[in-house]
This record gives C-alpha cells, structure tokens and sequence, in this order.
C-alpha cells in the first residue's frame, strides 16, 4: 500500500530509528501536498520540529533527494522539488503494464473468496465521507494491493511505490479532478471481469482506469504550472 502516515501530531518511536521515521512522514508531508514543491526545508527546524539532532534529517533528506522528492540547490539550501512530469507519465505506464497482466491472470481463475473481498472494498469506498481524498487513496491502494497480492506478486507492487512516487502527488493535489463514484464504477467493471473469467475484457477494464490520469493532467497543467518540471503536451496520448 502507499506508504503514507497521519503527519499532522506525528510523534516518533524512540526506541526505533529514527532516519527511517523522518523518511515516512516527510514522504507523506510532500505526496499528499502539505510541503508544496518549491517549499525550502531546515534541517535545524525540522530537528526541533520532531525533537531530534540534525543528523537523522540529513539522512531522511538523502534518501527523499534520491526518490526525487527533494532538491539540493547550491548557495539556497533543500528544497520540495516539482512534480517530474515525465516520471508520472512513466510511472503510469508501468503500473498499466504491471497491473494489465494481474487482472488478466486473475481472471483466468475467478476466484470467489477474491471477488468477494473486492466487493466488501467495494462498499467501503462507497461510504468515503465527501471532501475525504487521504481515506479514499488509502482505499484505493489497499484495491490495486489485493489484486497483486491475489496474483502473487505482491514485491512487484511495493517495488512500484518509489516509481509511482509522483503520480501519486498529482493524485493528491487534484482530487476533485478524478470523480470518486467514477472511479469506483471502474473499479467495480475490473471485479465483474474477474468473476465472469472475462479476461480481456478485465484487461482492457484496467487499462482505461489507469490511463483516466492522462484525462486529467492537460488541466492539472494549467492549473499548477509552477508544480510541473519537464511539462509536454499529451494531448497525442490520450
């Protein structure tokens, strides 16, 4: 599942490390918005901030730089670096890959106690409060996690959260551009395909869910263009 935590009164665990814990909610902080790109970061007042010695920030900065969360900038200090364009048009492309091949292996089977899960998700999603998109994601990824897991590959899936690390920021910043109920009826097609054996069309049904993002990102452009590094025109794509 997407690695997100609850960063509003985070607390960490002292008795675990520490660079690692900073890693999780400074990821979470920048996906899900609240540090914004261009947002310059303090070590010293991220360290007072979490009550810690600047030396496990340093190591959670490295790491975020290394996923491409964050950017070094010589003489100015570290910052939220924008949303690479190109990494979320790539990353959608592998999961489509990726996730193409779960469904059609999974529909070969039909398995009940699978499709019976799917569907109790199902309803869980339908019963997210409005105005609630951390809930719903969440819920989302617990989805794309249980076909993966179901078509045991389920190491392929957590190797996909790095890659899918910006795609998942725009999901966040324009939630409202991706209708919930649309995106349960999608997900509600996949189900069906699965439990019918329908294996292209269960195929083609994941294809197009994962390809919805191409739909958005032409207006997501024009509403964030400082958000964007390596922006292109997809209209050709869609």
């Amino acid at each position: 599942m997407l690695a997100l935590v609850d960063f509003d009164g985070w607390k960490l665990d002292q008795l675990k490390a520490v660079s690692p814990q900073l890693r999780l909610v400074l990821r979470s902080r920048i996906i899900q918005n609240d540090l914004r790109p261009m947002t310059r970061l303090s070590e010293p007042e991220l360290a007072k901030e979490y009550g810690v010695s600047r030396q496990p920030v340093r190591e959670a900065f490295i790491t975020l730089m290394n996923e491409g969360l964050l950017e070094v900038r010589p003489q100015r200090g570290t910052f939220v670096r924008r949303i690479d364009f190109e990494a979320v048009l790539n990353a959608r492309f592998v999961r489509e890959a990726v996730e193409a091949d779960i469904v059609r292996k999974l529909a070969t089977t039909g398995d009940s106690d699978l499709v019976k899960d799917l569907r109790t998700q199902l309803e869980l999603q339908k019963n997210v409060p409005e105005g609630s998109p951390e809930r719903f994601i969440e819920l989302d990824e617990r989805f794309h996690m249980t076909l993966a897991r179901a078509a045991g590959v389920a190491k392929v899936w957590d190797n996909l959260e790095v890659i899918k690390s910006q795609m998942d920021r725009v999901r966040f910043i324009t939630f409202e551009e991706f209708p919930i109920s649309k995106l349960i009826d999608q997900h509600e097609k996949i189900v069906d395909f699965i439990e019918q054996m329908a294996v292209s069309r269960a195929e083609d049904a994941m294809r197009s869910h994962l390809r919805e993002i191409l739909n958005s990102l032409p207006r997501v452009q024009e509403l964030y263009p400082d958000y964007f590094e390596n922006s292109r025109d997809i209209s050709s794509e869609i």
